[in-house]
Formats: C-alpha cells, structure tokens, sequence
C-alpha cells in the first residue's frame, strides 16, 4: 500500500483536518489533530488483517484495564473502510526522550505477569506466518534460489520452535518488543504497536533484543541493562538459538518485500542472506 491509496482510505473514513504521515509499513499510521490513525492494507485479500486490527483495539482495552501503559484506542473497535481496516487511537504527548532497552524491560515486567485476557482470545505468534507473503511481494527481483532457501529455514525453525521446552511460563507477549515500540512520554514509557500481542512462549519477547545486541549493535551495557532489570538473559536457555533463527528468516523476508521499490532493501536482503548462508552471526545487519 502506497501513501496515495492510504490517505483516499482516510478520506474515505471521514478524517478531517490535516494528515501528517507518521509511518508507512504494514499499515500507514497518520497524525489527525490529538488522534492517530492507522490505515491497514487491503484485508479483501488478506482478511487476515481486520481480524488482527479488532484485535489490536481489544488488547489495548484489555492493558487499559490492567494496568499496563500502553496506547488506547479512541473508537471501540477497527472499521472497514474501502476494504482496509482502520483503527482511531489518541495521539501519546511528544516524547521526551527516546526509549531505552531498560523501558522495554520494564514494560514486558508487567505484560509477563498478566493472565491471559477475558472475552478474546490471543492467538500463537506466528513469527514466521508473512514469509510466504513477503517472499511474493518481492517477486523476480531477489534470486529465486534465496527465496527457497527463506523458505527451507522457515519450515525447519518452525519444526524447531514447536519442539522447545520453556524457561519461563507461556502466556501474553507483545511480540515484537523493541525499543521503537516504546514511546517514553511526560508520564513515562508506554507500549505502542500492539497487533503482534500474543500468547506464547515468554521467550519470544526476550530474544528480540538479545538479536539486537548481535545483530544490530546494540551496546552490549544497554542489553546487560535489560536482562538485570528482566531478571534473566534468555541467552542462557538452550532454546533462544532457534528462536533467534526463525527470527533472523523473518526479518530477512520482510526486507525482501521492499526490494522492488528500494534498491536499498535488495542491498540489505543480500547482505542478510548471505551472512545466514556462511553461518556468520556477527555480520552487522542494519535497521530498514
């Protein structure tokens, strides 16, 4: 989806005021007055889609409701607007400063200890479910050899991961726990992106940044940081290398998505394929 078809999504919404485009990734996220709104992709052929952004505005009710510091929805549930979901959130105060792994710790303190919610249902976090999908949306312009080679990691690290035994007790996880998913406000750090809650393996949540540490050069004393204030590094457990590659083909593949636009991202998808190739865990990779 393109910044032209998200803002004719806005307009056919009823939106008024000036947009400002905040973000434009699996959804376009725009700035309206105090309220953000966010633009799905076309949930005709991925229906998917508005079934994860209903969800979205129900997890954040839910944490409202727990306690967590999170974003809250300004509308009770997603709407379909010309085929794309759309959800209305209340715009967070200018940041303070930037969020920290320490703040991620925190956050994930507090979701780590709540049950699973009442009236929904969270459902597995299927960190490798897009690959097929962004595979195809790179098309002809990645070697199809790279392609098959995503393809044969995924469905053996999905093998893998279905096998592992957890350190700690499965339940509620945001699912993509980085710091850009934190937004530090006068009030403190609070969680923003919450379409990739839920409920599974704790570890999930922890091996993102021990990824970062490795992979995108984190400072080593920020990572140390966060698992003091955890309590744990899953760094110790057996298991984090398999999820550590399930993630890696993940973030492989979503870069491959954007390769037929940004010759960049095919810089940045050759450079990730072939450190995975050669086994090469410390080849630098760069946010995209």
């Amino acid at each position: 989806m393109d910044e032209m078809r998200a803002r004719e999504v806005l307009t056919a919404a009823g939106t008024s005021g000036e947009a400002e485009l905040l973000a434009l990734g699996e959804n376009a996220v725009f700035a309206v007055g105090d309220l953000v709104v966010k633009v799905g992709r076309d949930a005709v052929r991925n229906p998917e889609l508005r079934a994860r952004a209903e969800r979205e505005v129900a997890v954040a009710r839910w944490l409202a409701g727990s306690g967590v510091p999170a974003v809250r929805a300004a509308e009770p549930t997603a709407r379909l607007v010309a085929g794309h979901p759309v959800t209305v959130w209340h715009r967070l105060p200018d940041a303070v400063r930037p969020a920290e792994p320490l703040d991620v710790a925190r956050l994930l303190t507090l979701v780590h200890a709540l049950p699973a919610p009442e009236g929904f249902t969270l459902p597995r976090r299927e960190l490798l479910g897009g690959v097929e999908r962004w595979l195809r949306l790179a098309g002809d312009v990645i070697d199809p050899a790279d392609a098959d080679y995503l393809r044969e990691r995924r469905d053996g690290f999905a093998a893998a991961a279905a096998a592992l035994v957890p350190r700690l007790t499965p339940g509620p996880i945001h699912g993509d726990a980085l710091p850009r998913n934190v937004h530090v406000g006068p009030d403190g750090p609070v969680l923003v992106d919450l379409e990739t809650f839920s409920s599974d393996l704790r570890e999930h949540d922890l091996v993102v940044l021990a990824l970062s540490r490795d992979r995108y050069g984190l400072d080593a004393a920020a990572y140390d940081a966060f698992t003091t204030a955890y309590g744990w590094d899953v760094r110790e457990w057996d298991g984090c290398s398999v999820l550590r590659g399930a993630r890696e083909t993940a973030s492989c593949a979503w870069v491959a998505q954007h390769a037929p636009a940004n010759p960049k991202a095919l810089v940045e998808f050759r450079r990730r394929v072939a450190s995975l190739r050669d086994n090469d865990p410390e080849v630098r990779w760069y946010p995209f």
